[in-house]
């Protein structure tokens, strides 16, 4: 167990702490009453437990906020976000300035509404949608065991810490993620529940009666309860539970809006407390007589004595660093520099596909790419939502993560789909991993929320979809994606991959692999699919939409646009209709999103031509009209699937490359 850095102001009394926490309270205070927009009672209500943290426990050093073996500190209720910027100004971050604050809530300021990440000024993480920052934490908490196994506690060996609050243990997703925690018994994550029981329409009480300690003890966590406004109970609490093997929830039962004289214990103190006399008063009772945004110097030059706590301990982790074997290795995994090996792992996959030429569903072939990749890159950790055998996410020989042993290669999250890909934001935002996992690409409904958190956040994340459409077959409709391709590709900064065989499945790996900003979803198919593609050096797939066969003599008349499995179908169809005499061009459209950040040149020669336009896949025609205009055949679905053989599907459902032709001629 390594000791806490302890900070003891020069006059140790609740008077003293309490007049530390005011300084939390009044810059949330001015700040909100300064926008006329927030939230300004969580901050208030925590502002002593905050105190508390990060004088006596946390590790960190605002000189060097990147410092891979910090303590993490997550404010799960993004809407309190002004804890978060005061502590950054009051701890000494250099880039969290008083100008900041001042700007609370303004455009292109660093102090939005609700922030997502921005590890400069001391924030890991917080969400705006309740529930995601207390199921990414157990993501934090998991990638530092894993790279604790791996390289010791000399480099790595931090808590977790959390905030959280009702609206947080109301949102299912925090069951997924708890329950999983306490499984995996992370003991270094510890949760303090602002335990206020106010949300925004009135007392909990009015909806949610369960006893949080039982729940928590059943998932198998520490549970202990403190006056949230007792230094000395909080001080005492956090230092048990970082002495249990499970972990911990220390519940923390605040008053919402701490001092304010009307709206104190209120559900009126969850939103701003803007009211000139409501002010005046809270400015009484915590006998604050400074003027807006002022911190007496005292108590600033206190609060950066905090800050500076840490740095004989960054010193000394940077010390052991440079005479560990394991640098080199240790900051490659951190920078995440593997590109060298992606390439030469897919490359390798790529040739013996076009040796071999197998006729393989793509989640096969996605496997077989991962028998290359996981063993040259140890910072990926692969997982599944218990469909490990039917996505192909385990490579043999790999080791799994258990409570026992945390140094594997592959997490069994269980039938967790929204808490799994919440999990790895938390594993991709902590750092030195790069996780994948696989579901049913149906089952992006449940893990929707925290895709899209990942793509805000520009976090690496690789989610493998499988049983991409009514190819999956007798499993029925409740099972087969018909709109998910359409409202994936709907969100910004999310790539998603759909390939029509090997080769191309490989080339998704490189791209997703090399694309550090951004999460991607591999979408593929269940039921087999023949090599169609040759062996290339060059990444086609980074086109996102290119040229498979062209049309022979002159321009084509016809131009059929395909993804994934359908896009053999394609090619067999322009075969046919080149022996009747129809000009065929063929484009394999494997990710629509690298293909709209083409330039302009690209683009039109591919879209901007006399031919008859048309879009196949066995989706939704939503976002296909973009590339084949509105007026253009689309073959694909226009409703829900149906309970069949995947072969009788297509032909109900006319995706066939029979249907392709007549509606070529028919057009034409």
């Amino acid at each position: 167990m390594q000791p806490a850095p302890i900070y003891v102001p020069e006059e140790n009394t609740d008077k003293k702490y309490r007049r530390l926490a005011n300084c939390i309270r009044m810059l949330s205070v001015d700040a909100v009453k300064a926008a006329n927009s927030g939230h300004s009672g969580l901050p208030m209500g925590m502002a002593d437990v905050a105190t508390v943290l990060f004088s006596k426990f946390m590790k960190f050093d605002p000189k060097n906020p990147l410092w891979p073996d910090r303590d993490r500190f997550i404010l799960s209720g993004g809407h309190g976000s002004m804890l978060l910027y005061s502590l950054g100004y009051l701890l000494g971050y250099e880039k969290m300035t008083l100008e900041e604050i001042k700007n609370f809530r303004q455009l292109h300021s660093r102090t939005p509404g609700h922030p997502e990440v921005d590890m400069e000024v001391g924030i890991e993480t917080t969400t705006g949608p309740l529930g995601q920052g207390i199921s990414n934490a157990p993501g934090f908490a998991l990638a530092e065991r894993i790279l604790n196994a791996r390289f010791g506690n000399d480099l790595v060996n931090h808590y977790t810490y959390v905030f959280c609050g009702d609206g947080d243990l109301m949102e299912g997703v925090s069951h997924e993620a708890c329950s999983f925690a306490g499984h995996f018994k992370l003991s270094k994550l510890i949760v303090l529940y602002d335990d206020n029981g106010i949300c925004i329409d009135g007392p909990t009480n009015m909806t949610w009666s369960e006893n949080v300690t039982k729940r928590f003890e059943g998932y198998g966590w520490d549970v202990q309860a403190v006056d949230g406004h007792d230094f000395a109970a909080i001080e005492a609490a956090i230092a048990k539970a970082q002495k249990t093997d499970t972990p911990s929830l220390i519940r923390c039962k605040t008053r919402i809006g701490f001092g304010a004289p009307t709206q104190e214990g209120t559900n009126s103190a969850h939103g701003a407390i803007t009211k000139d006399d409501e002010i005046a008063g809270i400015r009484k009772n915590l006998d604050w007589s400074y003027a807006p945004f002022e911190i007496p110097e005292d108590l600033l030059a206190e609060w950066r004595a905090m800050g500076e706590a840490s740095q004989e301990r960054y010193a000394a982790w940077k010390k052991s660093l440079g005479s560990s074997a394991k640098k080199p290795s240790f900051e490659r995994t951190i920078a995440n520099e593997h590109s060298d090996k992606i390439t030469k792992a897919t490359a390798l996959a790529k040739h013996a596909f076009a040796t071999e030429k197998p006729k393989h569903a793509t989640r096969q072939t996605s496997g077989m790419v991962l028998e290359q990749l996981v063993p040259e890159i140890d910072s990926m950790i692969g997982g599944s939502a218990d469909l490990t055998g039917s996505n192909n996410t385990f490579v043999k020989g790999t080791s799994f993560v258990t409570p026992e042993n945390y140094d594997g290669r592959y997490i069994h999250y269980g039938v967790r789909e929204h808490g799994m890909a919440a999990m790895m934001n938390g594993m991709a935002l902590h750092g030195g991993i790069i996780p994948y996992s696989g579901t049913f690409l149906q089952f992006a409904d449940y893990a929707r929320p925290a895709m899209r958190l990942a793509a805000l956040m520009k976090q690496q994340v690789i989610h493998v979809m499988t049983h991409d459409s009514i190819g999956l077959g007798e499993d029925g409709p409740t099972h087969q994606p018909v709109e998910h391709l359409a409202a994936l590709r709907a969100i910004p900064n999310l790539y998603l991959f759909r390939p029509c065989d090997g080769i191309e499945t490989a080339e998704c790996w490189e791209l997703a692999l090399n694309k550090k900003t951004a999460p991607s979803v591999l979408a593929l198919s269940r039921q087999g699919v023949p090599t169609i593609c040759g062996n290339r050096a060059e990444n086609m797939t980074s086109r996102g939409a290119y040229i498979l066969k062209d049309a022979t003599g002159l321009d084509p008349q016809a131009t059929l646009f395909a993804s994934g499995s359908e896009v053999h179908l394609a090619l067999s169809a322009a075969e046919k209709l080149e022996k009747d005499g129809v000009r065929v061009r063929v484009v394999s459209v494997p990710c629509m999103d690298l293909f709209w950040e083409q330039d302009g040149e690209y683009i039109q020669s591919l879209i901007c031509n006399k031919s008859l336009k048309v879009g196949i896949e066995a989706g939704i025609r939503q976002g296909w009209d973009r590339l084949i205009g509105a007026h253009n055949p689309f073959i694909g679905m226009h409703s829900f699937g149906e309970s069949a053989p995947a072969e009788d599907l297509f032909k109900y459902f006319g995706i066939t490359t029979d249907a392709i032709v007549e509606t070529v001629k028919k057009a034409l």
